[in-house]
């Protein structure tokens, strides 16, 4: 699933051009973020990591062309980003993106297409190694800073990139957060003390 290839790349592009030119045309340092790949209703439509056309236009006011998505993911992320300050505020500090920048889907027993990931398949991850060294190389040479990156997913995204640290010494420390999903899926109840804890955590 590539968004800036597949059908639709050129609203993708119109997105993209639209969001980073209102948040990132400097030269200032951010931390990089990380989660997995890109999600069906979030990048996989906008090309824009953990934000589907709702929170761009609500919170971003770049107008979606009438495209209507919602990912839960992109809920939290949004109200994290409200939570740390603003918009402005949060992207003047932060770059967010995925270990894995493409995205994969299967059908799965019900023949529904769902997301897939990375690390799901041992020979996927093995064949996505090089694209996954050269995009966060590509995202660190953008002028991030490297002292720590915050990984969303406190399990096999945080155990693939803690090992994929150490061989290839990106980053000085790599920090675990809940993956947004898990949170909106599972833990909605506690979904403020996660809000707060985050906060606490980025601005160290």
């Amino acid at each position: 699933m590539d968004p800036f290839k597949d059908e639709g790349h050129e609203r993708v592009n119109a997105f993209c051009e639209a969001f980073y030119y209102k948040f990132y045309n400097d030269e200032a340092p951010r931390r990089l973020i990380l989660g997995i790949n890109p999600g069906r209703h979030g990048a996989g439509l906008t090309g824009i990591p953990f934000t589907d056309t709702k929170r761009l236009e609500q919170y971003c006011a770049i107008p979606s062309g009438g495209l209507h998505s919602h990912e839960p993911s992109s809920v939290f992320i949004y109200e994290l980003i409200e939570a740390y300050g603003s918009v402005k505020t949060f992207y003047d500090k932060f770059f967010i993106n995925s270990v894995c920048p493409l995205g994969f889907v299967i059908n799965n027993s019900k023949g529904r297409e769902v997301n897939y990931n990375y690390y799901d398949d041992a020979r996927l991850q093995k064949a996505v190694l090089p694209f996954i060294l050269k995009s966060i190389k590509q995202m660190i040479a953008m002028g991030m800073d490297t002292e720590k990156v915050f990984c969303l997913g406190t399990g096999k995204n945080f155990k693939f990139l803690t090992e994929f640290n150490k061989v290839h010494g990106l980053f000085n420390t790599v920090v675990a957060l809940e993956h947004p999903r898990y949170v909106m899926q599972y833990k909605s109840k506690q979904k403020q003390d996660y809000l707060d804890r985050f906060v606490d955590l980025l601005s160290q």
